[in-house]
C-alpha cells in the first residue's frame, strides 16, 4: 500500500523490531480465561502467519504440555519458548516439553525482594539467578532470555550488576519488565522508569547481546512504552524484542496489544515484513475471543467490530464520499470491514444510501424525510441500539418503498 495515498508519512527505524507474543502465557493468566490445547495450537499457527517471531508458552499443566507438543509439531517459522522461574525444576519441565529456548523470570526491584525473600542479600539473589541461567544455557545448551521483573522500579546499580551477571552466565537477551505500568516514554525521563533511558543504559553499561520490552497497561501506556523502547533502540541496538499479547489480554489491566504494535510498526515506521500479513489480524482476534471466552470490546482499535463503523450524520456523509475522511486505512488491510449503521444520530445521506442499497432505487427527498421521521420516533420511544437491517427493511416496507 502506498502511504502517500493515505496522506501520512512513516519514520525509518535503524533497529530490527521482533514480536515476542506471550498471549499463550501472560495473556491467558487473565482471570476467567482458558484455552484448549487444540485452540492454542490454532492461535499459534495464526500468530506465525501474521509475522510473530517468537511465541511464549505456559507448560506446567497437562493441557499446556499438550498444547506445546501440538504447536511444536507444526514446525512453525516462529520460535517457541517456555517460561520459567529461576528454579531448576521449571527448566527441567521446559526441557521435558521439548523447548530449546526459555525465558527465566526473576524480580530485580527491592519492593519484590523484601516481599518475597526478606532474608536474602543482593549477592544471594544474584547467585540464585546465575545458577539457573548457567543450568539452562551452559549445562543444557538452551537459548535463554532473562526477564527483569519490576525493572521500572529497580535500583539501577543493582539491575546493572544483575544484567551483567546473567549475560556472563549465558543469557542472550534481557527483558525490561514494566510490571505495574509505571514506565515513562519521555526521552528525558530518568531511571528507573524512563523507558528510553533504560534501553540506552543497558546498551552502554552491560554486556547483554539483546534487549526486550514487556509493558503492562496499568496507566494505559503499554503500547506507547513499547514503541518508545523501539524508538530508543533505533541506531543503538541491532534488534529489540517487543513482548506483547493479542488484544492486550493479561494480568490486571493487561499488556501492549500485538495487533497495535504490528500496525504501528507497519504503517507508521515502514516495517515492510508485515505487508500482506496484517489482513489476518481480525481473524486472529476473533479466534482468540472465541477460544478464551474473552469478549472483544466492539470499539477495540483495528480488530473490533465497530473499529470501522459509522453512524452519525457527519461521519457517514464523509465516508460515503471518501472513506479516508474518517478512516486512516481501508478496513480490508486488517481483515475487518466497514459498517454503516442507522441510529439516533444518522443523517439523510446514510438513510438515502441504505434505501438505494436495499431497493436499487434512489428515493425522493420526501421519501427520505418520511423514513427519517420513523427513525426519530423509534428513538424518542427509548431505543438505544442501532437498527438491525431487518428493522430498517420493515420501515421502508411500511412506507411502500421496498
Amino acid at each position: 500500500m502506498n502511504l502517500e495515498e493515505l496522506h501520512f508519512s512513516s519514520m525509518e527505524l535503524k533497529t530490527e523490531p521482533l514480536i515476542d507474543d506471550t498471549t499463550l502465557r501472560d495473556g491467558v493468566q487473565m482471570p476467567g480465561l482458558a484455552v484448549s490445547p487444540e485452540e492454542a495450537a490454532e492461535v499459534a499457527r495464526l500468530l506465525d502467519e501474521v509475522g510473530v517471531e517468537r511465541i511464549e508458552l505456559h507448560h506446567f499443566q497437562e493441557s499446556d504440555k499438550k498444547a506445546a507438543r501440538l504447536i511444536q509439531d507444526m514446525s512453525l517459522d516462529a520460535r517457541v519458548a517456555g517460561w520459567c522461574r529461576a528454579v531448576k525444576a521449571d527448566i527441567d519441565n521446559a526441557m521435558s516439553c521439548g523447548f530449546d529456548e526459555v525465558g527465566i523470570s526473576h524480580p530485580v526491584s527491592h519492593i519484590h525482594f523484601r516481599a518475597k525473600w526478606p532474608g536474602m542479600t543482593e549477592e544471594e539473589l544474584l547467585q540464585r539467578v546465575v545458577e539457573a541461567v548457567e543450568y539452562a544455557a551452559k549445562d543444557h545448551g538452551l537459548r535463554v532470555f532473562v526477564h527483569g521483573e519490576d525493572s521500572t522500579r529497580a535500583d539501577w546499580d543493582f539491575e546493572r550488576r544483575f544484567v551483567n551477571a546473567v549475560a556472563e552466565a549465558g543469557a542472550e537477551c534481557y527483558r525490561i519488565c514494566d510490571t505495574v505500568g509505571v514506565g515513562l516514554s519521555d526521552p528525558e525521563a530518568p531511571l528507573p522508569n524512563g523507558i528510553p533511558a533504560k534501553v540506552k543504559a543497558i546498551k552502554a553499561e552491560t554486556k547483554i547481546r539483546d534487549i526486550e520490552i514487556h509493558a503492562h497497561d496499568d496507566f494505559g501506556n503499554a503500547v506507547e512504552n513499547t514503541m518508545a523502547a523501539i524508538r530508543a533502540a533505533s541506531g543503538v541496538w541491532d534488534r529489540i524484542y517487543a513482548s506483547t499479547t493479542f488484544l492486550g489480554i493479561g494480568e490486571r489491566a493487561g499488556n501492549a496489544e500485538t495487533e497495535k504494535v504490528i500496525m504501528n510498526l507497519y504503517m507508521l515506521y515502514g516495517v515492510k515484513k508485515y505487508e500482506g500479513k496484517t489482513r489476518m489480524l481480525k481473524r486472529l482476534a476473533d479466534l482468540i475471543g472465541r477460544a478464551t471466552g474473552y469478549r472483544i470490546p466492539p470499539n477495540k482499535a483495528i480488530v473490533g467490530d465497530y473499529a470501522f463503523a459509522h453512524e452519525s450524520g457527519i461521519h457517514t456523509h464523509g465516508v460515503l464520499n471518501n472513506p479516508l475522511t474518517y478512516e486512516p486505512y481501508p478496513p480490508e488491510l486488517v481483515g475487518n470491514r466497514r459498517r454503516l449503521t442507522i441510529g439516533k444520530h444518522s443523517g439523510r445521506a446514510i438513510v438515502k444510501h441504505k434505501i438505494r442499497e436495499l431497493t436499487g432505487r434512489t428515493p425522493t427527498n420526501d421519501q427520505v424525510e418520511a423514513v427519517m421521521s420513523m427513525i426519530k420516533l423509534i428513538y424518542e420511544n427509548g431505543r438505544r441500539a442501532s437498527l438491525k437491517e431487518e428493522e430498517f427493511k420493515r420501515i421502508i416496507s411500511d412506507l411502500g418503498l421496498s
